[in-house]
């Protein structure tokens, strides 16, 4: 059982600043923030989940099963995130390329302490076992600096995991694929990393918000083990009996000048390929949902419609479903992960092309992070334009992708890679 408390916010921002600093002090650590994004699912604006009273992390193996007794079990908030790797555990599939970062597989914790920010209203819900705690807690996080502890830290060299030459000689291989047939679509990605490195990682999370103010905004803390993320996507939710999935497919890079701006986004909106990708992955989506869905019940509710971000336009589509009262809240997710819009069609075919022809393990990056509420209703993101640090081993990563086509230009993916990888690159080498 938790204690409740709800006060009103005089100044929010300031608050969440506040509260996130606080919340270092634990070892286990998940913010999530819309960043005031005004989006049709919304739940809460942010919500921060600290100290674990319970907690889950596996490999692989049985990971959905694990996770499905866990999330029963408990009957209580938990958070944490799905690593892309448990495809593993739902197809015949093996993960065997550099893996630098070491996170577990899956990794979830039932916070003693949550924090729901709405508008300027603030819920409390403590666990019952230190509902003692909750009137110091208060005070303290009024008392807590705006300012992020700074100290320095060495220059960021980031590398290349796969260079520019042997990335034309990937795509390729991948594109003589989709010629052959084997897939229609697939999502490549690659990794830039700095090793024997240090970060201060809030500092680094805010910063990479401050310049992307994505919709689904993570900090993730796991003892030695960070995920900072700006991404602007969302995986799968669920709210009573409706699942809501919003795949992003097609990218654009913004521009100063407002004319060109404009073009580039109404570009965008028309450009045929752009529009294929988005809608082959709609129809795998589509399929997905099928399997755990009332029937007649899977529907598009907007197709190809292009949002505007800070750094990027983006082409995002929105497949709704039903399901039976009674389904399994972790049996929808394991049904539909890894998303479509991070592996391609048909996935099986292209997960295993993508695991033959990237060079790293895909880890966190393109998994999904979210919570599960008492209730079984869920959200999750799709882990994009993240950074990942081991602190242990002194490890910093990001990884940046593009979804290839027959029609794909190797020159262009490229180019849309650095356009992606921009913000996390401006944060790590200032």
């Amino acid at each position: 059982m938790r204690t409740f408390r709800k006060l009103q916010l005089k100044n929010v921002e300031q608050y969440k600043q506040k509260l996130l600093n606080w919340s270092q002090q634990f070892s286990e650590v998940t913010w999530m923030d819309s960043n005031n994004y005004s989006e049709d699912y919304s739940s809460f604006d942010a919500v921060l989940a600290v100290d674990a009273f319970t907690s889950i992390q596996t490999d692989f193996h049985d990971g959905f099963s694990k996770l499905k007794d866990y999330q029963s079990t408990t009957k209580d908030w938990i958070f944490g995130y799905l690593s892309y790797d448990l495809k593993n555990d739902i197809e015949a599939l093996e993960s065997n390329n550099f893996d630098g970062l070491q996170f577990p597989d899956l990794y979830f914790f039932q916070p003693k302490k949550l924090f729901f920010i709405n508008g300027n209203v603030l819920e409390i819900h403590y666990l019952n076992c230190v509902d003692d705690e909750l009137d110091d807690d208060i005070d303290a996080i009024k008392k807590t600096s705006l300012n992020v502890e700074d100290y320095e830290i060495q220059p960021i060299k980031i590398k290349l995991r796969i260079h520019k030459d042997d990335y034309f000689k990937k795509l390729a291989e991948m594109l003589a694929h989709i010629h052959r047939g084997d897939i229609y679509e697939a999502n490549f990605c690659q990794e830039f990393y700095a090793e024997s490195s240090s970060i201060n990682p809030l500092l680094a999370y805010q910063n990479l918000n401050a310049i992307s103010k994505p919709p689904f905004a993570t900090f993730i803390k796991l003892h030695d083990k960070y995920l900072l993320s700006a991404s602007p996507e969302r995986y799968l939710k669920k709210v009573g009996s409706k699942i809501i999935s919003q795949p992003i497919k097609g990218t654009a890079k913004r521009s100063e000048n407002i004319e060109e701006d404009n073009q580039l986004r109404d570009n965008l909106s028309i450009d045929h390929k752009e529009r294929s990708e988005n809608i082959m992955i709609v129809d795998l989506v589509r399929n997905d949902l099928s399997r755990t869905a009332i029937k007649g019940s899977v529907k598009v509710t907007e197709l190809c419609k292009v949002y505007t971000f800070p750094q990027v336009h983006q082409m995002i589509s929105t497949v709704t479903s039903m399901v039976e009262e009674g389904t399994n809240p972790v049996d929808v997710i394991q049904s539909t992960f890894p998303m479509g819009s991070m592996t391609g069609a048909p996935k099986v075919s292209a997960m295993q092309i993508i695991e033959d022809l990237e060079e790293t393990k895909r880890g966190v990056y393109s998994g999904a992070v979210g919570y599960f509420s008492p209730t079984g209703d869920f959200d999750f993101n799709v882990v994009i334009r993240s950074i990942l640090y081991n602190k242990t081993n002194q490890y910093v990563s990001y990884s940046v992708g593009s979804a290839i086509t027959a029609k794909s230009d190797p020159l262009k993916e490229y180019e849309e890679c650095l356009v992606k990888a921009r913000a996390m690159r401006d944060v790590l080498e200032n």
